[in-house]
């Protein structure tokens, strides 16, 4: 072994390089191979805000990627011939804007990359355009647009972040895995091999039974299971009905407002109409709805998206007879099987059939990597809906629904919602505790289920602004004004589920330290 490297060193050799020379000005060699810094390029009295300049560029650039370590202080400043003092303000300012974090004897660790800001149209450097910095993605598109773009929610999904509040992730780390692969092996065990042929579009009849009984025991719908068509989630049973309705003269959807910007988005996609009737503290305005002459409305009346009201038992009513008088109601039965704090809402499908298009899926139950849902249509519809699906992909992989159908039927699935339920009420109630204690101006609206709040600001703030701020700090949040056309108070949308008590605290304390 080499001598040099194993013995001690050099007590005065480590003090002079802790210890920087006594001089007017830096070192002539003063320098780092770390990013090759040369403090000889600070401007006086600047070194500080210069240092900390070149690291976050370095950072935004990959140079320095996240999950790198950086020198410790004391070596940095050494190498540099500067105060620690002036190492430690720097990578303290990066700390503060949630790109760096300390990991006590794991030294200081990238964990977020800055975001440039917008290239100044006259010079193509970067430059403010407000107070707040301009949020950007790789392509160089402007991730919270006032008007978000079609591909608002695929650039927010994939732009870099330590935390991520948005809503509609579930808690992926809980997914059965165990359970999966139990059920997976007896699916297996049993699978004749014309099974593994191409199957019935509508989905399997194994799954079909089964989801008939989930639908019978926890939504209170009585449907024959040759009734169910299973689909590869919601949004393609949106795109089943809208291929379908215009034959039966319906190309314009009331749409709620506040309501989901992803569903008006693809119903606007396959070219309906989408027409915005106000939603309250009783959910969808029936009145506003009967005076916008929609022949039919999209609503979540179970936990409404975002608001997260209940449609009250006056308004079910009222949607009742306007549907029977000839409306067609689209529910998506969004969250519904996530409620914590008050009773089970019955589906709109369970009283109105021949009135109701339902559906549904297991992707905020298990995963939406999975894919799967399912269709209810009244019975005109269901032959033009099932041609559509049968040209669409000739049905949904056959394996993942008979593993879903064990699951279901072995009540593994209704093992884990409540699972689910206890995970997702501390979740819920450590993000409510921490609005509380950082953002205690804010109002907080369907804390009782799902898997999200919304909050509401002050009038003056503006939401997009807000959450480009944020997520300039390291944490991803929705703006609520992208879900809404008519004037509405901003704030921001805040998913729960995926993350630790202790995640949603430092985020919720980063929104308020963006909003300050």
């Amino acid at each position: 072994m080499d001598s040099a490297k194993t013995a001690p060193p050099d007590r005065s050799i480590t003090e002079r390089a802790v210890t920087p020379p006594v001089v007017a000005g830096p070192p002539v060699n003063a320098g780092s191979d770390f990013l090759h810094l040369d403090i000889g390029q600070a401007p006086a009295g600047g070194r500080a805000a210069w240092l900390a300049h070149r690291l976050r560029r370095a950072i935004g650039d990959g140079v320095v990627p996240v999950g790198a370590r950086l020198p410790a202080t004391r070596i940095l400043a050494a190498d540099l011939g500067v105060s620690r003092g002036v190492v430690v303000e720097a990578y303290q300012r990066l700390v503060e804007e949630g790109h760096l974090a300390g990991r006590g004897r794991a030294g200081t660790v990238v964990v977020a990359t800055p975001v440039a800001a917008p290239p100044d149209a006259g010079t193509g450097r970067g430059a403010r355009t407000s107070g707040t910095p301009g949020v950007r993605s790789s392509d160089d598109t402007v991730l919270f647009p006032q008007v978000p773009g079609p591909d608002a929610f695929d650039a927010v999904r994939t732009a870099p972040a330590r935390i991520d509040l948005t809503p509609g992730v579930p808690d992926l780390a809980a997914f059965p895995r165990a359970a999966w692969l139990r059920a997976e092996k007896v699916v297996l065990g049993r699978l004749a091999a014309p099974d593994l042929g191409y199957g019935d579009p509508c989905g399997t009849p194994t799954l079909r039974r089964a989801v008939a009984g989930w639908l019978a025991l926890n939504r209170g719908i009585s449907v024959d299971p040759a009734e169910v068509i299973v689909t590869t989630g919601v949004s393609q049973a949106l795109g089943l009905l809208a291929q379908v309705l215009p034959d039966d003269g319906i190309t314009t959807v009331g749409v709620e407002d506040p309501g989901s910007l992803g569903v008006r988005q693809h119903l606007d996609n396959w070219r309906l109409d989408t027409v915005p009737i106000p939603v309250d503290a009783a959910g969808l305005r029936v009145d506003e709805l009967a005076a916008s002459r929609a022949p039919a409305v999209m609503l979540t009346p179970a936990h409404q998206f975002p608001t997260g009201v209940v449609l009250d038992g006056e308004r079910r009513r009222r949607l009742a007879d306007w549907a029977r008088s000839g409306g067609l109601v689209i529910e998506d039965d969004y969250d519904a099987e996530h409620r914590y704090d008050r009773p089970p809402v019955p589906a709109l499908r369970a009283t109105l059939p021949e009135r109701v298009c339902y559906a549904g899926s297991v992707s905020k139950l298990l995963a939406p990597a999975l894919r799967i849902g399912w269709l209810l249509v009244p019975r005109r519809y269901r032959n033009p809906v099932v041609a559509a699906k049968r040209n669409a992909d000739l049905g949904n992989a056959i394996l993942p629904q008979l593993v879903l159908a064990e699951l279901i039927t072995s009540g593994a699935l209704e093992r884990q919602l409540r699972l689910l339920r206890r995970r997702h009420v501390r979740r819920r109630d450590a993000m409510i505790a921490a609005l509380a204690r950082h953002l205690p101006r804010a109002t907080v609206h369907g804390a009782a289920a799902g898997l999200h709040l919304t909050v509401t600001l002050d009038g003056t703030v503006m939401d997009t602004e807000l959450a480009a701020a944020t997520l300039a700090r390291g944490v991803k949040v929705q703006p609520l004004s992208w879900h809404c056309r008519r004037p509405y108070p901003p704030g921001l949308v805040l998913g729960y589920a995926a993350n630790s008590a202790s995640a949603i605290e430092e985020g919720i304390a980063t929104v308020a330290a963006a909003l300050r």
